[in-house]
């Protein structure tokens, strides 16, 4: 299956409910995830996460789907048109 790169944005509303479980999802999925960013914004409650991924689009669409069936997560994803073989 061809693998593509891409970002994955992660809002997390509620990190008291979900914040450890979006921590052991992306541990889960630890195999795509080449380069990652996390900024607490306090102020107004909330976490960001940004992923740069690589992966084939059912692994991809397997880890977005988890974190998006969450309670106060939500994520977008962007991928590369092109995939390539390794």
């Amino acid at each position: 299956m061809k693998k593509r790169i891409g970002v994955i944005g992660i809002v997390v509303e509620s990190h008291k409910k979900s914040g450890t479980i979006v921590q052991e999802i992306l541990a889960d999925y630890s195999f795509l995830i080449i380069g990652r960013m996390g900024i607490p914004y306090r102020e107004r409650g909330i976490s960001v996460i940004s992923l740069i991924v690589e992966g084939n689009t059912d692994d991809i669409g397997a880890l977005t789907g988890r974190l998006g069936n969450l309670e106060g997560v939500t994520v977008k994803t962007a991928l590369t048109s092109v995939g390539y073989q390794e």
